[in-house]
């Protein structure tokens, strides 16, 4: 896939704190839906728990191994991590923010933000992990070839 110039250019987080933005901005736009209070809250504070550990997981695995944790530079790699949640999931800390704004769509209670999440993902697998799957397939071959048989990209 020939290569964007819009690879590996936002960092992550400020693609997720985009992507809240519009969530919050289309909120009132859109059909709204309720959950009993006590749900709401569980679930919001379920997602929030879940996402917050994946990040600190992902950021934990890469600080043991002293490899860089820069999105945006995944050709400095120097260590492929695949122990920990990466036995999960290859993108921990995408999954994480993915599940942030997942509680923050069900705290804002309309349907038309909750399309942000398919947002985030289609933006972050094609111009984050896309470009850092070949920069990583470059450094380690067939070693990363074989932990994407065995690990889903997201989950």
């Amino acid at each position: 896939m020939p290569t964007c110039w819009l690879d590996l250019k936002i960092p992550p987080p400020i693609v997720g704190v985009l992507v809240a933005i519009a969530m919050w901005a289309v909120a009132k736009v859109g059909p709204q839906f309720s959950l009993e209070l006590q749900v709401r809250y569980a679930l919001i504070g379920t997602l929030i728990v879940v996402g917050v550990s994946f990040d600190l997981l992902g950021l934990v695995a890469f600080r043991a191994l002293r490899t860089t944790i820069n999105p945006l530079k995944p050709d400095h790699a120097s260590a492929l991590v695949t122990s920990g949640v990466y036995r999960v999931t290859r993108n921990p800390m995408y999954v994480g923010v993915m599940l942030l704004l997942f509680a923050w769509g069900i705290y804002l209670s309309s349907l038309l933000s909750l399309a942000g999440l398919p947002i985030f993902v289609m933006y972050i697998t094609r111009f984050q992990i896309q470009p850092e799957e070949r920069a990583l397939e470059n450094i380690f071959g067939e070693e990363f070839s074989n932990y994407k048989k065995r690990v889903r990209r997201w989950l």
